[in-house]
């Protein structure tokens, strides 16, 4: 049996899913003929009380749509420290979009609606312009953390009054959606632009959305074309989206409580320094000074048992639909074998 916990994004189609697959209508989406995507394109845009959705085959590309979308060159971008458009998308902001970032130092990649207000440039010609403040729920970086949303709306009451952007990379917002109660429409009134992912936690096996208002949206798939990112009889993977929109959602709480299990068995390892704390489907752990984080790794390895190293003694677990009951019974039993 072989267990990977190194992302979410290992996950495959189920039987489920690749029969809706095969039996999707499709057509040229070029042309904007394909009516599985366009199905699936209003269904989103709907469910966040938007205008607009637009497929994409990356989140990276989705986020960097946006920004360029918000954004002029030299322009500056709020976001955090532990970002993904900062960290993660090769530079993408400054090669795409000759932006700059200011990043804030937050709590598990979040930070205060304080520290937005303070890090706005002055308006005077010599400073960049800021234009967007970008957040990301949940965090990657963060250990899968969910925002509070009363500090969201304190950061829109912030940009509106500053008159910047606000756009949130919502990689994971499924995952915080269930664990936080909260709806996507609160969400959608909350954010010029939103980028979802259903290649993570919903099990697709390609595909990110970008949503918002026309007004926003209007130059979108100009970018998309411009990234390389239009493609043809997509339809296909609009119905795997679909499908997860159906059923992949609510059990997301399964995910989560594994993980929450996992940082149970962890806490009780001598070897193990910190658990951050759990909300979602990604476990981030700390192991004491003179703990080996390879050797670690490669214990779990020889037992068909894959993570991942993040660097300076952090590693990380992600647990997703692929990783079973039977595999979690495993996972657990070699934890207290350690």
């Amino acid at each position: 049996m072989n267990i990977d916990l190194r992302s979410d994004t290992i996950t495959k189609p189920s039987k489920g899913m690749l029969d809706a697959m095969m039996q999707a209508q499709v057509g040229d989406d070029v042309f904007r003929e394909d009516p599985t995507m366009n199905e699936l394109e209003v269904r989103v845009a709907t469910m966040f009380g938007k205008e607009q959705a637009l497929f994409f085959p990356s989140g990276t590309m989705a986020n960097q749509t946006a920004l360029k979308l918000h954004t002029n060159p030299g322009d500056q971008v709020i976001c955090d420290k532990y970002a993904h458009i900062y960290n993660y998308e090769s530079g993408g902001a400054s090669f795409n979009s000759g932006v700059s970032c200011k990043l804030l130092d937050g709590n598990q990649g979040m930070f205060k609606a304080a520290q937005v207000l303070e890090a706005i440039n002055p308006d005077a010609y010599y400073y960049s312009k800021t234009s967007l403040v970008e957040i990301e729920n949940t965090t990657n970086k963060g250990g899968g953390a969910c925002w509070d949303f009363s500090e969201i709306k304190k950061i829109r009451k912030v940009c509106d009054d500053n008159n910047l952007g606000l756009h949130l990379d919502g990689a994971r917002l499924w995952n915080a959606l269930v664990a936080s109660n909260e709806t996507a429409k609160q969400y959608g009134e909350m954010f010029d632009t939103i980028s979802v992912c259903l290649s993570k936690g919903l099990g697709c096996p390609i595909g990110s959305l970008l949503i918002g208002d026309e007004a926003i949206m209007k130059n979108a798939i100009r970018i998309r074309k411009i990234f390389g990112g239009n493609m043809r009889q997509v339809g296909y993977l609009a119905a795997a989206g679909l499908y997860a929109l159906d059923n992949n959602i609510e059990r997301l709480a399964e995910d989560h409580k594994k993980a929450k299990e996992i940082g149970v068995e962890l806490r009780k390892l001598s070897m193990v320094k910190i658990v951050e704390p759990i909300e979602t489907n990604i476990v981030i752990f700390e192991l004491n000074k003179g703990e080996n984080e390879n050797n670690f790794v490669q214990k779990l390895a020889d037992k068909n048992i894959k993570i991942i190293g993040m660097g300076g003694g952090k590693l990380r677990m992600v647990t997703h639909l692929d990783y079973t009951d039977t595999m979690h019974q495993k996972l657990i039993a070699v934890l207290r074998s350690f």
